[in-house]
């Protein structure tokens, strides 16, 4: 299973990662999916829609999110994972988590990548992914969920986040880490002003020229609500504008809550890209 990862790259399109959220606070869909049988059915109806992969996570990581327990965190996604590999067997899961002992118990159910929002903070973590051969996500946040937005200056947002990301990939593959499996997330929203968010997505083909798989997170996000007034609900179509500049770029990840609409924009997306 963890080789289907190389999958993602026989698409026409950026592969679609749904995001599936077991906790009472998260920003957008907080509360919703809780319940392990309600999780599950939301990741089976994703996965429906057209979602290559499901991002399961147990905590909350929205500006001002307070950590949860590694028991309270291993509670809500072992069972979900679980059950969903149970009832979709080829189906690909990524564990949304900063510790590396929930990673362990993640890919020993099934799963076959970490979102690590931290960048490996966890010194185990790279040791877990490496000795499974399992892929990460290295993200950039400054700071803490608590704290990260209260403090978004850069001298240069584009070149720290990359130069940040770029030294993260190289300890990775330092620790054993294949570097097809390493992917680079700038981390809209975590610690940037709505400047600095519009900066990093237009600074995407940059950040895919360093040569690993990007992954971007910047659906129903508050700066689309800064910049529209749309509410969290109302934000799709400026979550999909969002992704305008990735069409064309290869081996990249979108990380959405709305999979059906993302899948079509960018079939469409790509397949003008693509025309001769």
């Amino acid at each position: 299973m963890v080789g289907s990862l190389e999958h993602l790259w026989e698409l026409r399109r950026p592969a679609v990662m749904g995001i599936l959220n077991v906790t009472p606070d998260s920003f957008s869909d907080g509360g919703r999916y809780l319940a392990a049988e309600d999780a599950v059915a939301h990741g089976l109806q994703l996965l429906a829609e057209g979602a290559d992969v499901l991002d399961v996570g147990g905590e909350s990581t929205r500006p001002g999110a307070q950590p949860v327990s590694e028991a309270t965190e291993r509670q809500r996604v072992l069972p979900v994972i679980a059950e969903l590999l149970r009832r979709e067997p080829h189906a690909l899961v990524s564990i949304d988590t900063r510790r590396a002992s929930v990673a362990a118990a993640a890919l020993a159910a099934g799963a076959v990548l970490v979102n690590d929002v931290s960048a490996a903070a966890d010194p185990h973590m790279l040791e877990v992914v490496a000795s499974r051969g399992a892929g990460i996500v290295l993200m950039h946040m400054r700071g803490e969920p608590a704290t990260m937005q209260q403090d978004t200056r850069y001298r240069d947002v584009v070149a720290e986040v990359h130069e940040y990301l770029g030294e993260r990939a190289r300890a990775a593959e330092a620790a054993g880490v294949s570097r097809h499996r390493i992917f680079l997330d700038p981390g809209i929203g975590f610690g940037k002003d709505v400047a600095g968010n519009l900066r990093l997505l237009h600074a995407l083909p940059e950040l895919v020229a360093l040569g690993y798989p990007v992954v971007v997170g910047a659906s129903r996000k508050s700066f689309i609500g800064a910049l529209t007034g749309a509410s969290v609900e109302a934000r799709l179509p400026g979550s999909l504008a969002a992704l305008s500049r990735l069409a064309a770029l290869p081996r990249t990840v979108v990380r959405v809550h709305d999979v059906g609409a993302t899948v079509q924009f960018l079939t469409v997306a790509a397949a003008i890209e693509g025309a001769v």
